[in-house]
């Protein structure tokens, strides 16, 4: 099939979106809640809407343990996992675990190894986040998380083309958008963007989804494009990448996003770079016993 005709049955078949599993519905009420003036929240009313969805209950309370989220003592419920970690936290690890099961466990690419790496993703962009004085570290995490959502659509409506693309990039060892737009004519972020309509997510999410491999084009929301241009790069070129490693050097000082965020950040320019690395490498060994023990709840 002509990267052409693929590129018109995706076209064709964007009415498949449907099949794609939804965010668990409590996610919706629970975010709408959640922004909220802090003042005006309420901790049990959190808790309730959380366990209307058991499994996703039982995951938030798995995550809420780890030290990626600054537990170092056990809860041993939903309403101590709140009132420990605060709401932006559980906000976060909510819409981490709602997402986590959106991917077809039967396909080309490692489920596993892909949501590790939007973890690792949402994790790095908030400490970047913060260390750099970026205004929203809780939005910088959730594009972090999201920002791979064409990857499920591919997955979902073009399986055997998709799984072209990957084998093509782990083969070589290419960024996999670069064998996307070999084999299947267009990339994850422009299907991502589909998706991202169809949820109809936040203008910066969508725009993070749609040019977070081509940061030049983002318009209104740059400074978010780059820091999860900048935050991806770090996890594909280390542990948390899709399952196979780049075969590439990169420095990062020279890409879109640095330039961008320096623009917009003062503390990019004394960023401690080395420092981030180290930390990265910390994060592994969480973040894969972490993800796949969400897989087993």
């Amino acid at each position: 099939m002509t990267t052409a005709a693929t590129k018109a049955t995706l076209l064709k078949q964007l009415e498949g979106l449907h099949h794609i599993p939804t965010i668990p519905a409590v996610l919706a009420p629970l975010l709408r809640y959640l922004e909220r003036p802090l003042e005006h929240l309420d901790v049990q009313k959190v808790t309730e809407i959380i366990a209307q969805d058991k499994s996703l209950a039982a995951q938030c309370l798995q995550m809420a343990n780890s030290p990626l989220f600054g537990r170092w003592q056990k809860v041993d419920s939903l309403h101590g996992a709140i009132v420990g970690l605060g709401f932006q936290r559980v906000s976060d690890i909510a819409m981490s675990c709602g997402v986590l099961n959106l991917m077809p466990r039967a396909s080309e690419i490692d489920a596993v190894a892909f949501w590790e790496h939007a973890l690792g993703c949402a994790l790095v962009c908030r400490h970047l986040a913060r260390n750099i004085s970026y205004p929203d570290p809780g939005k910088a995490y959730l594009a972090g998380l999201l920002h791979d959502l064409g990857i499920v659509v591919n997955l979902w409506i073009l399986p055997k083309e998709f799984a072209a693309a990957f084998e093509l990039a782990r083969s070589e060892g290419i960024p996999l958008h670069e064998a996307e737009q070999s084999i299947l004519g267009f990339t994850h972020c422009e299907s991502g963007r589909l998706l991202a309509d169809r949820w109809e997510l936040a203008p910066d999410l969508k725009e993070v989804v749609a040019t977070h491999h081509t940061p030049q084009e983002a318009r209104d929301h740059a400074g978010l494009v780059a820091l999860v241009e900048l935050s991806d790069l770090l996890c594909r070129l280390s542990g948390l990448n899709y399952g196979y490693v780049e075969n590439r050097q990169v420095n990062l000082l020279e890409q879109t996003g640095f330039a961008v965020l320096s623009q917009q950040c003062r503390g990019l320019k004394d960023f401690d770079w080395a420092r981030l690395t180290f930390e990265l490498d910390s994060y592994l060994d969480e973040v894969h016993s972490l993800v796949r023990a969400i897989y087993r709840t």
